[in-house]
């Protein structure tokens, strides 16, 4: 009698149209979102050192930015400004002439449709003291004040053409201020994508460079804790209850278990955010040899989509998508 196993997994395994058929996970250009940086009084790209291939882009070059990405098929492109002046509230976020809603009114006319335009709002990129909100006498966020320019940045952003406002200030009660601004004014079709479950991590060093960012201190008080990972849920619940229509979970590698837990229970799409930390670690632990470049990426992509993220938001996405346009296999 024949001792051999009955059951081989590996049957499965031997080639790669067998893999791409047996495939659990899987992902297409659509579900791929790029950040873009668009730096006020550039007047070529600016490269960020800490972020090898990534820039910050002069305003004129972001049509071709946009038709780069429309046509590698991404669901779209998050826009961040880089302003030339700060001021303690940040009114360069609000103001019609700003970099930012001027990045998106060039970005919705290049997209014409193709991709959505999605916009950063927060306000550590335009107030002088790096924070997310206006600081209080005693030198902390106040909340509710800040509350009141995420609805005003709410509105100019969705009068510049955005399609998507992404909320990343971690300010309690974020998403329902903005959606009774936007409601009110006429914008009930902009969608609300709620960064719920934002940590206070380490990772976002090279984000920072990107964004010039000023910041003194650190985000403590309003970003998550690390080890909480309940707490990420309840986030994310609170922001569907008050209304938004996507919520995400970043960074992503060090917190898969809390994209997988929020992906069990919201009942709105769930994505999550690659961030410049992670895409950094990659690239510098390539260009020292150490591991190889593109199964690392994709290996880490799979990983986010496994954890349940619908959509992703990567510094690779126009790359990656071009590999999988060829039907080059991840991992």
């Amino acid at each position: 009698m024949s001792t051999f196993p009955t059951r081989r997994p590996r049957r499965l395994r031997g080639t790669p149209a067998l893999r791409r058929l047996a495939a659990e996970t899987t992902l297409v250009p659509a579900q791929l979102v790029l950040p873009v940086f668009v730096k006020e009084g550039a007047t070529a790209a600016v490269p960020i050192a800490s972020m090898p291939g990534v820039s910050q882009h002069p305003l004129d070059a972001l049509p071709a930015v946009v038709e780069a990405a429309a046509a590698a098929g991404l669901g779209g492109i998050m826009l961040f400004g880089v302003p030339a002046v700060r001021d303690a509230t940040g009114t360069g976020a609000v103001e019609p002439d700003g970099i930012l809603n001027q990045a998106i009114t060039v970005a919705r006319d290049a997209a014409a449709g193709r991709l959505t335009v999605q916009a950063d709002l927060c306000l550590d990129e335009f107030t002088d003291h790096g924070h997310c909100g206006v600081l209080a006498e005693d030198g902390t966020v106040d909340n509710d004040a800040t509350l009141e320019i995420y609805a005003q940045m709410g509105v100019a952003q969705a009068r510049a053409g955005a399609d998507v406002l992404g909320l990343s200030g971690m300010m309690d009660g974020q998403v329902a201020a903005v959606r009774a601004a936007l409601d009110d004014a006429g914008f009930a079709h902009v969608v609300i994508l709620a960064y719920a479950a934002k940590y206070a991590s380490a990772f976002y060093g090279p984000f920072r460079d990107a964004v010039e960012s000023t910041l003194q201190g650190d985000r403590r008080t309003y970003q998550l804790d690390p080890g909480n990972g309940r707490e990420g849920v309840e986030e994310a619940l609170l922001d569907i209850a008050e209304g938004a229509d996507v919520v995400m979970v970043k960074p992503t590698g060090p917190y898969l278990d809390v994209l997988a837990r929020v992906a069990d229970v919201s009942s709105v799409p769930v994505w999550a955010y690659q961030v410049s930390g992670e895409y950094a670690l990659i690239e510098h632990a390539a260009s020292a040899g150490l591991i190889d470049r593109e199964r690392a990426i994709g290996e880490t992509l799979l990983g986010i989509r496994r954890a349940g993220a619908e959509a992703i938001l990567t510094y690779w996405a126009i790359e990656v998508a071009q590999w999988l346009r060829d039907g080059k296999e991840l991992g």
